[in-house]
């Protein structure tokens, strides 16, 4: 069964690990794909290559998302490619990392505009053609770190729950237009990223996870299709942790 027939969806940041797992994952329902990159072109272009071979449209585009002039022609580019976006998933976003005293103003600056500032971006332009079509489905990435904080990511855990703030207000202002805006807060997911650390590290993270192991770009990726179809028509406003029960 595809749930996504016949949608059009923009997913940003797309070229690997999460960002990549979703965009498949909405081929693989019917969707039609649209989606960003910006250092990995190489990889952008590859991905659209495996999306078109699902039998769907798809389109990469090189843009940064927290540039709010380039976000505006991003938006407008794919609503004359697509005809519509009925499905935006920001998943853009980077990690840098350390303990406040060490912590750059540099470093605080460039989390908040990849991370949170793509998201009001992107959500800005978009809204317009979704109150014309009376309908459509935001998803914003946050993290569990955005909820309970993390040592050594004071940048980054505001980011993400200046993600959960945005995307409730966001709910709150558009939902009688039909649009619905909910966010995603990934755990412990295994990506090219985690491969690189040491495995007794990764191990000892598996260990403390309730369901005992790391998730998969896949679980996240399968909570981005719930979303984005009509199966959570009546779900706005909500964070939907990933995590294999970390938090609970």
């Amino acid at each position: 069964m595809k749930l996504l027939e016949g949608k059009n969806a923009l997913i940003t940041g797309a070229s690997k690990g999460i960002g990549r797992a979703i965009a498949n994952k909405y081929a693989e329902h019917g969707a039609n794909v649209a989606f960003t990159y910006l250092s990995s072109v190489e990889q952008g272009q590859a991905l659209e290559s495996e999306l078109q071979a699902k039998g769907v449209k798809a389109k990469g585009y090189k843009s940064d998302a927290s540039d709010f002039q380039q976000a505006d022609q991003l938006i407008n580019d794919v609503v004359a490619d697509f005809g519509s976006v009925d499905i935006l998933v920001n998943n853009a976003g980077i990690t840098m990392d350390n303990l406040l005293l060490r912590m750059t103003e540099e470093m605080w600056d460039k989390i908040m505009q990849v991370n949170l500032k793509s998201c009001f971006n992107t959500v800005k332009a978009v809204a317009k053609p979704m109150m014309k079509q009376r309908g459509g489905s935001i998803i914003n990435m946050t993290s569990v770190v955005g909820i309970k904080g993390n040592a050594g990511q004071a940048n980054y855990a505001a980011s993400k729950a200046g993600i959960i703030g945005f995307t409730k207000s966001i709910a709150l202002e558009l939902g009688s237009r039909g649009i619905r805006s909910n966010a995603i807060a990934p755990g412990f997911i295994e990506t090219e990223m985690t491969g690189k650390l040491d495995e007794k590290t990764v191990q000892g993270w598996r260990d403390a996870i309730p369901l005992k192991r790391g998730g998969h770009p896949d679980d996240v990726a399968n909570a981005c299709v719930f979303l984005g179809s009509e199966m959570s028509s009546y779900i706005s406003g909500q964070v939907l942790q990933v995590d294999g029960g970390m938090l609970t």
